[in-house]
């Protein structure tokens, strides 16, 4: 319990707090029928490393290194009671993190950080929006402000599409409005955002024919397509990582 408790601490202040050159990576295996696995990756090393020089420089107090793998059914378990206080959206949003896992390597003396979540899918046009359901659960232990307000409110939809052999990745704002006021907040943390990066690695069952986005680029296979922007980037704009990419028959 203990080690799921500052887990949770930890992925409050990946997810709702200042970053300083944090990456993610968003990784598919995609089969021809639709079904797969999807992963995000997340490498905050220079974060923990940070955070360790802040909170701890004792080296013989720091913790012994961690390597485990957590199920999120476990978890919505224990936090049954906060989740119940939330709003019916709210709870549902979270609950689709049900079939989820999180693989965590974290070593304090190395300043390792590394998780990566992960679940299977049957139809990947039916997958859930992973980040967003992630966020709003970080958010139940998070007491502090974020100069993002990204714990508030959700504001970011993904839609992906697989039919034939097109498949596609859409993001799309549900309000203008609360948009710009998380832009106008976020002045006080570009310089955290600034060296931090967002990476699409998508594996497809054939070669990839053509790509909507130019800024793709492809590994020796032909099967698998590298996206990469900046994390500020993305945050002001989703969209610039949509794309739509035509597979070979």
């Amino acid at each position: 319990m203990k080690l799921k408790n500052k887990l949770m601490r930890l992925l409050a202040i990946v997810f709702v707090g200042s970053l300083t050159s944090c990456n993610f990576t968003e990784e598919m295996y995609l089969q021809p029928d639709g079904s797969g696995k999807i992963s995000i990756i997340f490498d905050g090393s220079e974060f923990m490393s940070m955070a360790g020089e802040m909170e701890q420089k004792d080296s013989t107090k720091l913790e012994a290194r961690k390597d485990t793998t957590m199920y999120f059914k476990d978890l919505l378990r224990d936090k049954k009671d906060s989740i119940a206080k939330l709003s019916p959206d709210k709870q549902a949003r979270i609950k689709r993190l049900e079939n989820f896992a999180l693989h965590m390597v974290m070593d304090e003396a190395k300043g390792e950080f590394m998780f990566d979540m992960f679940t299977n899918f049957k139809n990947v046009n039916k997958l859930n929006n992973m980040m967003n359901a992630f966020q709003e659960l970080s958010g139940l232990d998070d007491k502090r402000k974020s100069p993002m307000n990204m714990g508030k409110k959700q504001n970011t939809e993904i839609v992906y599409d697989f039919k034939g052999s097109t498949f596609s990745r859409k993001a799309k704002i549900l309000d203008e409005v609360l948009h710009q006021q998380q832009l106008d907040s976020l002045k006080s943390a570009e310089m955290f955002l600034g060296g931090s990066e967002y990476t699409l690695k998508y594996h497809f069952p054939k070669k990839v024919k053509k790509v909507s986005n130019e800024n793709a680029t492809f590994g020796q296979d032909g099967k698998t397509l590298i996206l990469k922007v900046g994390m500020l980037d993305l945050v002001k704009d989703p969209a610039i990582l949509d794309l739509e990419v035509e597979l070979e028959k």
